[in-house]
């Protein structure tokens, strides 16, 4: 009886779909995080009978086939790059991205890595960095009698020095723009790695050809709404509990059939 391994597949599509909305729900209150969407596809048909071939000689078109479905498997885990609130935090290290971007990040071996999360701070050096420690790029350096530092919207950087009257252009950040967001490699630490299905980055100011602004003082929140994910998990509990009532079902058919053939 096919049932029995149809709803196995809607029983292992449904326990991946719980796992996703638990990630979501456990990174709720991850800076920049991107909530995640199970994506499924049917499986193969089994076919008795194609639509579309004569039924007989000489005769019509058969206008409906027979095909029985097999199951269905998880198809993507799709990041959703949807804009998250900002939220206000007083911290002058903390930038936030309003609109499309990503920021540039040195990773440990020289790789450029890309996050939302601009939970910035200052090094040893006076380079800014993330709370990994790893470089923001292009390398900004604030020296070290430097009273404050600005960033304005288009990723300039200023600094008040004592003794001048003006402040110091420390330089510029520039935000990065994929054609595919959805393709990015997820590595933890809100730090994705670009892929060939997301396309090279292209680099731009910030507030030009589509990227967003800076927000100085703000952290971008998660996008992860905790009422849309309550609901999705009822959703997926009760979609497993009826594959589990359709596997039951059937093993009861299996015994009555033997039962009937003793």
């Amino acid at each position: 009886m096919k049932a029995l391994a149809i709803a196995a597949t809607g029983m292992t599509a449904q326990q991946a779909n719980l796992e996703v909305i638990a990630n979501n729900i456990a990174n709720l209150n991850t800076t920049g995080f991107k909530r995640a969407r199970a994506e499924f596809t049917d499986l193969l048909y089994q076919v008795d009978r194609l639509q579309g071939v004569p039924a007989r000689a000489d005769t019509g078109i058969v206008p409906e086939g027979a095909s029985f479905g097999l199951g269905v498997k998880l198809a993507a885990v799709r990041n959703v790059h949807m804009q998250g609130a900002l939220a206000t935090t007083g911290n002058t290290h903390d930038l936030a991205i309003q609109g499309g971007g990503w920021f540039e990040i040195e990773g440990p071996d020289g790789e450029v890595l890309y996050t939302r999360a601009g939970a910035f701070n200052l090094n040893a050096e006076g380079e800014v960095v993330t709370v990994q420690g790893m470089r923001v790029l292009p390398n900004i350096v604030v020296p070290e009698n430097a009273l404050d530092f600005t960033v304005n919207g288009s990723g300039q950087v200023f600094a008040r020095i004592p003794g001048q009257d003006e402040p110091a252009d420390l330089g510029q950040l520039n935000l990065v723009a994929f054609a595919n967001d959805a393709g990015l490699a997820p590595l933890g630490d809100n730090l994705f790695r670009q892929t060939a299905a997301s396309g090279d980055p292209v680099q731009g100011l910030p507030g030009i050809d589509g990227l967003g602004t800076i927000a100085q003082g703000y952290l971008e929140s998660s996008n992860v709404d905790p009422v849309r994910e309550i609901t999705e998990l009822i959703s997926a509990q009760r979609g497993y509990e009826m594959n589990s009532k359709v596997i039951t079902t059937a093993d009861q058919m299996a015994a009555t059939v033997s039962q009937n053939m003793r």
